[in-house]
Parts: structure tokens; sequence; C-alpha cells
């Protein structure tokens, strides 16, 4: 019986390891939507290195497109088929939402290209502004299914915008994210 019992518990620890690597070896792309080469490259790995921290693998969009090249190639077929070989499932844009706290989450459902088409008025940080509010929209396979704020305040240049979203999204993701 207790070799029963320790043969299943073995079992079940076995296909327990194989459903974490199996969901563990699909990607999340990180795409920020800034008109600024630097501003995108700075988001971009930030929000990357968040989320691997939080067991969501994930990479920049730097890494596939080129930079200063339009994002809205990222949902044409053929490389939405290179996404797919490499194990990119899903793709998350970021952006700014506005420089203000009172915004809330779009009821408004987007294809991932009239997504990537769209342009930000917005950069990471300006001059008047102490607080900002993040935008990030989740796709899998080109149908959006989670949206979320995150609003980032006592803000003094963009190095700061950068330290309020390394401290701010991992609470965020932990109470919020369980979608992802």
């Amino acid at each position: 019986m207790k070799v029963i019992n320790t043969l299943l518990f073995a079992l079940l620890i076995a296909n327990f390891s194989l459903t974490q690597e199996a969901q563990s070896q699909f990607k999340t792309l990180v795409v920020g939507q800034f008109d600024k080469p630097d501003e995108r490259y700075a988001i971009e790995v930030a929000i990357t290195d968040l989320f691997t921290r939080n067991g969501i693998a994930a990479i920049p969009s730097l890494n596939v497109i080129k930079q200063g090249a339009n994002s809205t190639i990222l949902a044409t077929d053929s490389v939405q088929k290179m996404l797919k070989d490499m194990q990119i499932n899903k793709i998350a844009i970021v952006n700014v939402r506005g420089y203000d706290r009172k915004f809330k989450i779009s009821d408004k459902e987007s294809e991932l290209k009239a997504a990537l088409d769209r342009t930000s008025i917005y950069h990471i940080y300006r001059e008047e502004a102490t607080s900002v509010s993040f935008e990030f929209t989740f796709y899998k396979n080109g149908t959006m299914f989670f949206r979320d704020i995150l609003k980032c305040s006592n803000i003094s240049d963009r190095d700061s915008v950068i330290k309020r979203i390394r401290k701010k999204l991992p609470k965020r993701m932990a109470k919020k994210w369980s979608k992802i």
C-alpha cells in the first residue's frame, strides 16, 4: 500500500512538473507604444524583466522587429507564424493612457492590428505631471483577453517613473492578473 501511494505521489509530482514546463515554454511579447526609441526600449526592458521575475516568460519586441520599424507588422500572418515558431503566444501592449489618476479601464475591445496601429501622443514623463497611467493590453491569437491600468504617482522624471513601475507592477500582477 505504501509503495502504491508513493508511486502515485511521484506520478502526480512528475505530471505537475511537466505541466509547469509546458506552460513556461510559451512567452509573452512586450510591445511598448512610444515614439521615442529610448522610451520604448526602457519600458520594454523593464516590463520584460518584471514579467520574467514574476513567472511570465517574456521578451521585448525589439528582439523580434527592427528598431524604428512599425509595430503593425506584428499582426501580419508571416510574423504571427514566426512568433508561433518562437513559442510566443501572447502579446502585451504597453502605453501611456494619460497623466491623470482618473482613467478607467476601457470597455471597448479592439483587434490586434488596430491596437498596434495606434500611435502614442504621450511620453513616459511630462514636466508638469505628478502621475502617469499606463495601460496594459494583452492579446492571444489576435484577440484581446485582458486589459489593466497601472497608475504611478509621485513622479519627478523618467527614472522615477521606471522606478515606480518596478515597485508597483509586481503587486498589481499578484492582485489582479490571474488571467495572464
